[in-house]
């Protein structure tokens, strides 16, 4: 998960970025989470690899500032349809309407959103989740129990439970 969460984009990037530079232009978009920005119970190597793009896109816009590229990191949340989430849909297992989901296409609107206005971070979640989000920031334990509530651990806890992880 570290190798294809991480790493990859973290080589990919360094392997794109001098002949960016070179020609005085291009973008890097990473695809993290909303798991990285407040890491849900039972995501832990998930949630640390979207974390740690979401800090290197900060890193890389601060260390290129002047330079004639940018970076920007799209957080979705749950992505209906395809991929992991439409697993856990066909296992029975779903947000509800407070944790919310999005698209892919949603989720493609706001990468060339990112690229063309060069925003250094996107959530697309389907739900106001910025709230939480900064909730999450300036009082931990409230959002802890704020996602309690709203059932995120549960939710995990029964995907981890159903792949026998939940120890």
């Amino acid at each position: 998960m570290v190798d294809l969460n991480l790493t990859v984009p973290l080589l990919l990037t360094h392997s794109v970025l001098a002949g960016m530079l070179e020609r005085g232009r291009g973008h890097v978009a990473f695809i993290a989470s909303v798991a990285g920005k407040l890491g849900p119970a039972y995501t832990g190597p998930y949630a640390a690899t979207k974390a740690g793009l979401i800090a290197v896109t900060q890193s890389l816009r601060a260390q290129y500032a002047e330079a004639p590229v940018g970076f920007s990191v799209i957080c979705p949340g749950f992505v209906a349809g395809e991929g992991m989430y439409q697993r856990m849909v066909e296992q029975g297992l779903s947000s509800n309407r407070l944790m919310g989901s999005t698209t892919i296409d949603k989720v493609a609107d706001k990468v060339l959103d990112a690229i063309r206005h060069d925003r250094p971070e996107v959530i697309e979640n389907g739900t106001p989740v910025r709230p939480l989000l900064a909730l999450g920031q300036l009082s931990p334990r409230l959002a802890e129990g704020i996602a309690r509530r709203i059932g995120v651990t549960e939710l995990f806890r029964r995907l981890a439970a159903s792949r026998d992880r939940a120890a």
